[in-house]
This record gives structure tokens, sequence and C-alpha cells, in this order.
């Protein structure tokens, strides 16, 4: 329970397989051990009747953990929006299901919000790399592309546009103000990785709310696993073709300009530095070196690649997007976007 005087959070974490099964408990029992209670934990299970069985099973003698189906269509978006129409807390966190929060996680987030114009608070999410370390041609400033907070994000507690979804809280409130996450835009685990869904509604709630702070302190830490078959270039292409869809769902909803004001200075001052780094290293023979410039290249090009797609999609009247009303579950700011398969 949350401390007297003190807004309660209640804590989200979507799950769509079980082949995560331990990733989630872990996930759960990081919670439970917050130095700053959480009122509730929210597991969330997307369309997938044997896990949510499993899961009842498993928390079925207590208090604190709450296991609900997902009420809307498949994905992480509408999943989202299950667990915010049943939360009780002033404040909704959410933690990825392969990922464990640090003792102070809520701590942090919970402290940001004693100034009322708060409306959302992120944190810093490090990757845990399933080989041991990270691979030599993973360029820091593509850890996006594995869920993890990336080289160039400004540090310490700082506004941002968006915080990102796999280690945020927002006021409920916010949700009221704006609706929810937009489905038809984030990921589905049957489809390609898409993103983007948690930047579409941080720029919807400061429209709504011109007034709102969004922050992110990098002291509220989690760990997010990254398996093997992600270390891979492989994915890494694929996962950046993927943000271009994204992206150009994002700026179809909310316009080019604020949907990728902070990709601008992304791609004009960190993604150079990092081919300057890169290469500085392959001069001087450091493992990776020339890897991680040729990565930085690759993925801007194939991100690029996937924003052209996803825009021709869009004007040619590609995947329709939604906004629910978490009150009621009703849609209410539809609209039509590129991106998906």
């Amino acid at each position: 329970m949350s401390e007297p005087g003190t807004p309660g959070v209640s804590v989200v974490i979507c799950a769509y397989t079980e082949d995560r099964w331990e990733d989630v408990l872990a996930a759960v029992a990081s919670v439970r051990a917050q130095s700053r209670p959480a009122l509730e934990t929210l597991l969330v299970v997307d369309h997938n009747r044997a896990l949510l069985d499993r899961l009842d099973r498993e928390y079925k003698e207590t208090g604190d953990v709450r296991v609900l189906a997902n009420a809307g269509p498949r994905g992480l978006s509408a999943g989202r929006n299950t667990g915010i129409a049943a939360a009780r807390g002033e404040i909704v966190a959410f933690l990825d299901d392969d990922a464990v929060a640090g003792r102070d996680w809520l701590k942090y987030f919970a402290e940001a919000y004693a100034d009322p114009r708060v409306m959302a608070v992120g944190g810093r999410t490090e990757p845990v790399w399933a080989s041991g370390r990270r691979p030599a041609w993973f360029p820091e400033e593509f850890d996006w592309v594995v869920g993890c907070t990336y080289r160039g994000l400004p540090r310490g507690r700082v506004r941002v546009r968006n915080v990102l979804g796999g280690n945020a809280s927002f006021r409920r409130d916010a949700f009221d103000a704006a609706g929810g996450f937009a489905t038809g835009i984030g990921r589905d685990g049957n489809k390609r990785p898409l993103g983007g869904e948690e930047t579409e509604l941080c720029i919807r709630l400061s429209r709504a709310r011109p007034d709102a702070i969004l922050l992110i302190d990098d002291r509220a830490v989690i760990h997010h696993r990254v398996p093997g078959a992600r270390e891979r270039f492989r994915y890494f292409r694929t996962r950046t073709y993927a943000e271009g869809l994204s992206k150009a769902l994002v700026a179809r909803s909310v316009g080019a300009r604020k949907g990728l004001e902070s990709e601008r200075r992304y791609t004009t001052r960190v993604l150079p530095a990092g081919v300057a780094r890169g290469l500085r290293d392959a001069l001087l023979a450091r493992p990776g070196g020339a890897g991680r410039a040729g990565a930085i290249v690759a993925g801007v090009l194939t991100a690029a690649g996937g924003y052209v797609v996803g825009s021709v999609r869009a004007r040619r009247g590609g995947v329709t997007f939604s906004v629910v009303d978490v009150g009621d579950g009703v849609p209410h700011g539809g609209g039509r976007g590129g991106g998906g398969d």
C-alpha cells in the first residue's frame, strides 16, 4: 500500500507469451520489492488463455496482484489501456514483462509528481545482454532497438517531449485529458516490431494540456533482458525499418513537425558524432569501431526507407488507428495511418 499523503501507484505489466514466464515472475517480484510500495500490480494478458489461467493460479492468493485479460484488440496499446481502465492509483506506471525494476524505481517516479504540473515521468532502461556483454558492433546510440535508453538522451531529471513506454509512468489525469494509447501504432507480439505509441500519446497529451511537464529521471532504473536473437544485425535491421514505419504513423497522427522534432536533433547531432567515434576507434584498432559506424549508417538508411514506405501507405489510406477513452473503452479520435505489415 502507498504511504499516507503520497499518490498511490498502480503498476501495469503486459504479457503475451508463456515463453517469458520466468521473466514475468521476476518483473512482478521486482515491483513487490520496491522501497516505495506499489498500490497494486496489474498483469494484463494479451489474448492468451493458457497464460491468463496460469497467472491466475500463480497469484490467486495474493491481494496486491490482479490478472486481467486484454479487453481490446490484440497488441500492447490495448493491453496498456486495459490496465489503465482498471487501475486504482493516481499514478499508473508501466514495466516491460521482460524487465526488472531497481529497488527505488517507484520512489523516484512518485517524488516527481509532487509538482502538480508533472503529467508523465520516465526512467532509464539498462540492457542485460543474453551473451553477457554488448556486441562489439552494436552502437549505444541505437539501444532503443532493444528497448533501452540510448546515447543522446539527456541525463538527470530533465524535461522531454516523450517518455519511453517500457519504463514510464503517467498521472491518471493525463489519460482523462488525452485518452489512452492509440491502437494500431504499437506492438503486436505476432507482427513486425513496431513502436511509437508512447511518443504519439505524449505529443497528444502536450496538446491537450499545454502546461503539462513530462520528465525523464535517470535514477528510476530498470534492467531489460535482451535475448540472443536481438543481438544480431538481422533484428537490428528489422527493428530500424519498423521504427521508420512507426514514425510515419506518428507523423500522420500528430504532424511531422512535432512528430519528428526530437528525431531531427538525433539524426543531425547524435548520430554523426557516433559515426565519428566509431571511425576513430577503427583507426586506433579498437574492437568494433568500424562495425558501430557502419551500423549507425545502416540504421539511418533502413529507418528512412521504412519512413518513406510508411508515408506512402498513409497517403494511400493505410492502417486505421484510434484513440480510446480509457474510462469507457470507446474510441474517440480515430485516424488513418501507415505502417504495419
